[in-house]
């Protein structure tokens, strides 16, 4: 799989997009530029590594979130558009089948020509094309057109919290461990004491409403019914974690699913991912691979690149559960989006602040993706669109969970209560967390 963050497509028939084109247009440059931003700092051999499949090269997310412009807007469009280079037609297709022949996933670090340079040409060819398509005077933009260009700027929102998360796996990978950004906000906030949030059952609404973007498997909104439950105050801390695994929660088979005991043990996992420590469980012994570099764990942050395998022994372990979709979102409805997001610069997830509201949860957007217990599956009347771009998100609804809230390498404005990530359970290089459940 590509990675869900850059699968969940909206159809144009599916469309909640604004018609405003000067705030489209605002939106697509403000978004072109944040993701030159994020590329400046890296070298050209850094752009073209690959570290594992599951990651893709700087350089090949530049050049394919420029390719979505070209493929499904400039090239269907705009009469006469001439290509910038034929050949990126294949090089840059991620998993478009009805669009053509691909690049082999597990390949795209193989890839030298074009170089960065040019990659670079290709992106400010497409935004300049993009640019006077929306200041025509004389352009009556479809509806079609129009939900297109916003899941362009959604799908390019999600690369940028590829390019930072497999950035990061790439360079853990380096014998020195460089930092992407050589800067560290410290934290000096204590945990609030533990509590819990009640929320009385009944018949609810999920998914999306709103005359704004959603992405198709947000959608039909309906109805379901829920027991009474309680939702913890914050994400669970690394404080937290490293106390389980101070207790020998890796080494209790009694704690984890099958699959998962099996991956923990097949895989020799005794930490989250990047967790680095000099052969003791002591919570003050345990470093953390960011991309500021390797830090010591802060105990009150929330935790992160953990599987979903790991979120559900945790939550065992602490003798509660993980929350379904539909509890999660439930209680984030009734939340402002606000949190520690890409725009904090902190790359990292932070500590709850002492003026936060604890009358409501805390940190349910930015920081990290929480995973829920709920199998990622189609709403009810959910119906996968015809063509291309509503090839990436129906066929994808099996062997896979959900996660929600954003992370602190998520654009602010791409969250929403109802929006709904998704991954295998054994994933982890995203900065994924968990929240914890109970039954009343």
């Amino acid at each position: 799989m590509e990675n869900s963050l850059a699968k969940q497509h909206l159809a144009p028939t599916h469309a909640h997009a604004d018609t405003d084109t000067p705030a489209l247009l605002a939106r697509f440059l403000s978004t072109r530029a944040r993701t030159e931003t994020l590329a400046a700092p890296v070298s050209e051999v850094l752009a073209n590594a690959q570290a594992m499949p599951d990651a893709s090269p700087l350089k090949w997310h530049l050049a394919h979130s420029s390719w979505f412009f070209e493929t499904f807007i400039l090239s269907s469009f705009v009469r006469g558009y001439q290509v910038f280079n034929a050949e990126f037609k294949v090089l840059f297709n991620s998993y478009y089948n009805a669009v053509g022949d691909k690049h082999p996933r597990n390949l795209r670090g193989e890839i030298t020509k074009p170089d960065l340079a040019m990659v670079m040409q290709y992106r400010h060819y497409i935004t300049a094309s993009i640019r006077a398509l929306l200041e025509r005077a004389d352009t009556t933009l479809t509806a079609e057109a129009i939900a297109l260009l916003w899941l362009g700027c959604n799908h390019e929102e999600q690369h940028q919290e590829l390019i930072l998360t497999d950035l990061k796996y790439l360079l853990a990978q380096q014998p020195s461990q460089p930092a992407y950004q050589p800067r560290w906000l410290p934290v000096a906030v204590e945990m609030q004491s533990p509590h819990w949030h009640r929320y009385d059952g009944g018949l609810v609404e999920m998914g999306h409403q709103s005359k704004h973007f959603a992405f198709d498997n947000e959608l039909p909104r309906h109805r379901v019914f829920l027991e009474t439950f309680e939702l913890a105050a914050y994400p669970v801390s690394h404080g937290d974690f490293a106390e389980f695994i101070a207790a020998g929660g890796y080494s209790r088979s009694d704690l984890w699913l099958s699959l998962g005991w099996d991956w923990v043990n097949s895989n020799q996992i005794s930490a989250p991912l990047y967790w680095q420590n000099n052969g003791t469980a002591d919570v003050a012994d345990w470093h953390t691979f960011t991309l500021h570099g390797v830090v010591p764990i802060e105990a009150n942050t929330p935790v992160c690149h953990i599987s979903y395998f790991e979120a559900d022994a945790f939550a065992r372990w602490s003798g509660a559960r993980l929350p379904t979709e539909a509890e999660w979102e439930h209680a984030a409805a009734q939340v402002e989006v606000t949190g520690n997001f890409i725009e904090s610069g902190a790359l990292h997830p932070l500590a709850l602040q002492k003026t936060s509201n604890h009358s409501q949860p805390q940190q349910l957007f930015g920081d990290v993706w929480e995973w829920t217990a709920s199998a990622y599956l189609p709403y009810p009347k959910f119906k996968t669109a015809e063509g291309a771009v509503g090839e990436y998100n129906g066929k994808f609804m099996c062997n896979q969970l959900v996660l929600h809230g954003g992370s602190c390498a998520t654009p602010q404005a791409h969250i929403r209560a109802s929006y709904r990530n998704f991954f295998p359970p054994d994933a982890r290089w995203q900065f994924s967390g968990l929240r914890l459940a109970r039954d009343v």
